[in-house]
């Protein structure tokens, strides 16, 4: 199965979901995509799982999936 998307980071920058996504950095405003994201912890913030297509994240924790394509969408 080909990836749709290849994430080589993921981070977090105060308010601000930060993404390498195919080589490029995205910067995303927690506020905007997710008030879970926004109000969580640093531990369950960093507690996720890349989906094995590439599609999407899941944060278990919270019980929280984005799509690369819906993040992507905000920019």
């Amino acid at each position: 199965m080909e990836k749709a998307y290849n994430l080589s980071q993921i981070a977090f920058e105060n308010e601000y979901l930060v993404l390498s996504i195919d080589n490029q950095i995205v910067k995303v405003k927690l506020s905007e995509i997710s008030e879970k994201l926004s109000k969580a912890t640093e531990q369950e913030r960093n507690d996720f799982k890349v989906s094995p297509s590439g599609y999407g994240i899941h944060w278990r924790l919270l019980d929280e999936d984005l799509s690369i394509n819906g993040l992507l969408k905000k920019l």
